[in-house]
């Protein structure tokens, strides 16, 4: 069983690939991605392919080169960056999902796409937000999620394509720099923290939104995608979760392990627009019922092991943080 990840070399994909491989072995994994320099590095532990999704051609190739039966299709524009350039973003997320999906159906693959928080709207109930719920985003990255969404359902229900996915809430990472999202200030205050003290964040205080720790989103979509498909009601787009928290909560717990750090706002507009659009707290009980989404990391667990490898990777010898 041969496995594709797309958009290797982002932020979920750098992190996947190298789980993968260890469960299924190095040459089973083959990533692929636009980044050629990233292409470098992710061709020192195993197969890689310099592919755009959008590329029909391209893909068909890779896809038939490999035998791939199982495709994580993770490439795409992300919340803020979709924002400032909407077009681009229509074509990466949707055109390249409508190719990856034609590709399945022809050579009988499975697909793993991640949708997000993003492809809930201003009129979506906000606390515990249901599996199953209104769905009116008014950004660009939330159109495109409730489209791939849809299409996906579309795809197993009239070609039989075995497709899946996870709503992901904001995703927390102690690999990736942050690469655009909205709730990416949960990752780039922890580097400040480290390297200044300070941090100064674009999202207001009491702004709360979903949040999970990369090892419990990796693990999460391994797990969806080895689950016996007679199981799955939904199948795609399952609400998944750990924990919600505001900037001044995370900040308070950052303060625990760095008691001289300083956290200050000044708000952008457009990022606190698209969060204040999203849920602060999904309703995740379909996955825990159909698949036995169980995370492991709460806030307290996360900010702790976040500290730890990055004071590990950024503190130059002899240095320390307080404790």
């Amino acid at each position: 069983m041969n496995i594709l990840v797309t958009g290797a070399a982002g932020q979920i994909g750098s992190e996947l690939i190298g789980e993968l491989r260890r469960r299924y072995g190095t040459e089973a994994v083959i990533a692929s991605d636009i980044n050629a320099e990233a292409g470098k590095e992710l061709q020192k532990s195993g197969p890689f392919e310099l592919a755009d999704c959008t590329n029909y051609d391209k893909m068909k190739e890779v896809i038939r080169t490999y035998h791939i039966k199982t495709i994580y299709h993770l490439a795409a524009i992300l919340s803020a960056t979709a924002e400032a350039k909407p077009q681009l973003a229509w074509n990466v997320n949707i055109n390249g999902l409508y190719i990856i999906l034609e590709l399945a159906r022809e050579y009988g693959c499975s697909v793993f796409t991640p949708s997000s928080i993003g492809a809930f709207g201003p009129t979506t109930p906000k606390i515990n937000t249901p599996q199953d719920t209104v769905q009116r985003p008014t950004s660009m990255y939330g159109v495109t999620k409730v489209t791939g969404e849809l299409l996906c359902d579309y795809y197993y229900q009239k070609f039989g394509v075995d497709t899946r996915g996870l709503r992901y809430p904001g995703i927390i990472s102690n690999v990736t720099l942050p690469g655009g999202g909205t709730t990416d200030y949960a990752v780039d205050i922890f580097y400040e923290a480290i390297r200044n003290r300070k941090y100064t964040c674009f999202l207001k205080k009491g702004t709360y939104l979903d949040m999970m720790y990369m090892p419990d989103a990796i693990e999460g979509a391994i797990q969806l995608m080895e689950t016996e498909g007679e199981k799955l009601k939904h199948r795609n787009a399952f609400n998944v979760t750990a924990m919600s928290f505001d900037p001044e909560e995370i900040a308070s717990e950052i303060k625990k392990h760095i008691p001289e750090f300083q956290i200050i706002y000044e708000v952008d507009p457009v990022r606190q627009a698209i969060a204040d659009s999203w849920p602060q707290h999904m309703d995740d009980s379909a996955a825990r019922q159909e698949w036995g989404w169980n995370p492991r990391y709460d806030l307290a667990g996360m900010t702790e092991d976040m500290i730890q490898t990055l004071q590990d990777r950024l503190v130059p010898a002899g240095e320390k943080i307080n404790d």
